[in-house]
């Protein structure tokens, strides 16, 4: 959503932020990471080690769209967290994981809102 957010809204849209996403990269032509170029947003993609071993080539994918589109971009994998790894009522929930990424987040809005 915060993909498709910044590409159709990209002047009022100026941080956005995924937590254990998944299926960001495609070859359909509103595939999240086709958007990037559309946007003026900088980013945070803080990826599940599961999502990552499922699809382990997107996080590079998105990397280089983010630079290809001169857009700044943290793209990270969080070790040993699990698809849903953020929600404290999680089953999967990794606290020092998610305080982490939590982290990261209120740092790119600081920087960037």
């Amino acid at each position: 959503m915060t993909f498709r957010t910044a590409g159709v809204a990209p002047a009022r849209v100026r941080a956005a932020a995924s937590f254990h996403g998944a299926g960001l990269v495609g070859t359909a032509p509103n595939s999240p990471d086709r958007l990037i170029p559309k946007t003026r947003a900088a980013y945070l993609v803080a990826i599940a080690e599961n999502d990552d071993a499922r699809a382990p080539g997107d996080k590079d994918m998105l990397r280089a769209a983010f630079a290809a589109a001169k857009r700044p971009a943290e793209v990270e994998v969080y070790a040993g967290a699990q698809h849903g790894w953020c929600p404290p009522d999680s089953r999967v929930y990794n606290a020092a994981q998610a305080d982490r990424a939590w982290g990261r987040m209120l740092d790119l809005f600081q920087r960037s809102l």
